[in-house]
């Protein structure tokens, strides 16, 4: 079996995760799904596109297996990461909308559970940790950066239409000060886009457990509403050059930002020579 995950590596000290963007189902998975299901409309579409080569030396985790199969995004213990609102769960039983996904009677099981845990989520991030561990050890630190996207209008979820930029450090938990500073303000002066900061989105599973910055592994998650870059929020969900154009340039200044700031906190942290020494 084929790992359920690529990854590119980088010298920078950010990382780029993208849990969402496979559609891989494996075909005894597949089969259970209904009509419904097989649309895979939840997946984050084109978002390993959408920020590719934008910072040429940031390492790159991708899953390639669809969130249908297993979130990797949510608690391994199943535990709700927005108590009392409306979510899907580690195996969601509907779409964004509520609606079911899999055929009657084909529900997962909790041997399911137990099964794609092993075989998807855990090696997943076993893979996301053995980088963030690498680029720490260059560094002193390091900044993973979780790249999602969801329809901007899902009243089952949130009332409304959500802003373009989303950022999430669950209310300033994951990552210095600093990095939450300087992306919100990249996104607030991105002319003609809307922003917030740990609004309807504060930060998934990956981002609340990597996010220990007293321990020099900063997390911050920042969710794109999809109108901002497809051409519709509808099959076939295609890509829309002009959209992701404009909107790269403004990913690009936020992550040349991150990446200037964790250089700067890097050195700040590094031992420096005791007063009078010499150094040739």
């Amino acid at each position: 079996m084929t790992a359920p995950f690529t990854v590119t590596r980088g010298t920078s000290p950010v990382i780029l995760a993208f849990p969402h963007t496979g559609t891989e189902v494996p075909p005894a998975i597949w089969d259970r799904l209904n009509d419904n299901g097989q649309l895979l409309a939840d997946t984050d579409w084109h978002i390993h596109q959408l920020y590719a080569g934008l910072l040429p030396d940031a390492t790159t985790v991708r899953a390639s297996f669809h969130r249908y199969v297993i979130d990797a995004n949510r608690d391994p213990t199943g535990t709700s990461l927005y108590p009392g609102q409306n979510t899907t769960g580690l195996i969601p039983e509907t779409d964004f909308d509520g609606k079911p996904i899999w055929k009657e009677g084909q529900q997962p099981t909790e041997a399911d559970i137990a099964e794609r845990l092993k075989g998807f989520h855990a090696p997943y991030h076993a893979a996301l940790a053995a980088e963030i561990e690498r680029v720490k050890a260059l560094h002193g630190l390091a900044v993973l950066y979780d790249c999602h996207s969801i329809r901007s209008l899902i009243p089952f979820l949130f009332e409304g239409r959500l802003p373009d930029f989303n950022i999430g450090t669950d209310m300033g938990r994951t990552c210095a000060p600093a990095i939450e500073a300087a992306v919100s303000d990249v996104a607030a002066k991105a002319n003609g886009y809307t922003n917030i900061v740990n609004g309807r989105f504060k930060g998934g599973w990956t981002t609340r457990h990597y996010g220990r910055p007293d321990e020099g592994m900063h997390a911050i998650q920042m969710e794109l509403a999809q109108i901002s870059h497809l051409a519709t929020e509808a099959p076939p969900f295609a890509y829309d050059e002009g959209k992701a154009g404009r909107l790269r340039e403004h990913l690009r200044a936020i992550l040349q930002q991150i990446e200037a700031i964790a250089l700067e906190l890097a050195q700040e942290d590094a031992p420096h020579p005791p007063a009078g020494t010499f150094s040739p």
